[in-house]
């Protein structure tokens, strides 16, 4: 719809508000989707198949893009469950040193042994705490990240769920629009052999012109030999008399003579 058009029907829709009052609008409303729906119906179904087909091929950039957005999140859970791995493994080897720690004091010496080093029990205790807290820390951070890990990963799931949904709709659509492509080629079928059938009455007409041009030509030339004759001229040569007698013989294809009459016999005597 064209600038000035559009501005046509705003200004029209506006004094018709002023004239008729505000359900003037309805009016004009109705218009524009009369307009709309016309200019719809005008274009080409084979223009609006190449559109839908434009509009799927179009959609393959985006699925691509989504694909790598959750080709690189799978990288980084893999990441995140490495990181989870490493934080697990620490947390058994510290949990084990801590325990060992706190049997060594629950013993009640007052000195220990350590990698050839001697320890008071207060330097053990007090060590046994900042590794306890470090431990709780740690254990904290590991419960943070195997959430995130859930979370991601749910969220991949999710992401590959609806790609797969995107991914079996478009297929659908694809063959949705072949079959209508198909059935538009059908139609074009039909139509133009509705249009070789009206041809056919012009084939007809044709074809009894050239009949009546033949019969024509064929009275033309029987009148053209009969003219051509000279009937004042003197025959040269007597015409022959067949005995009718022969001619039924020939005719039914009988080969014996056949019996004198009575009134022949009669003469011959």
């Amino acid at each position: 719809m064209s600038c000035k058009l559009f501005g046509g029907l705003v200004l029209g829709g506006l004094l018709a508000a002023g004239a008729f009052g505000w359900n003037a609008m309805s009016y004009v409303r109705t218009s524009i989707d009369g307009v709309k729906g016309a200019v719809q119906q005008a274009v080409p179904l084979e223009f609006e198949i190449r559109r839908a087909r434009t509009m799927l091929n179009d959609l393959i950039p985006e699925v691509r893009k989504n694909m790598l957005a959750i080709a690189q999140e799978e990288a980084g859970l893999d990441q995140l469950a490495s990181e989870i791995s490493e934080s697990e493994q620490r947390r058994e080897k510290e949990a084990g040193e801590i325990v060992r720690l706190k049997n060594d004091l629950a013993t009640g010496k007052k000195a220990f042994q350590y990698a050839g080093k001697s320890y008071s029990a207060d330097a053990v205790r007090s060590d046994l705490t900042r590794r306890f807290d470090r431990h709780r820390a740690a254990d904290e951070s590991l419960a943070n990240l195997r959430k995130m890990y859930t979370a991601r990963e749910q969220g991949v799931a999710a992401a590959r769920e609806k790609m797969a949904g995107m991914l079996s709709v478009k297929k659908q659509l694809e063959v949705e629009l072949e079959q209508l492509d198909a059935r538009h080629k059908m139609i074009d079928a039909a139509q133009t052999t509705s249009e070789l059938c009206l041809d056919d009455g012009r084939l007809s007409r044709t074809k009894q012109l050239i009949a009546d041009l033949k019969s024509r030509l064929d009275v033309s030339e029987k009148l053209l030999s009969v003219e051509t004759k000279h009937f004042d001229e003197i025959p040269l040569d007597t015409p022959s008399q067949d005995d009718i007698v022969d001619r039924v013989s020939d005719y039914f294809g009988d080969d014996e003579p056949v019996a004198p009459t009575k009134v022949e016999v009669a003469r011959s005597k």
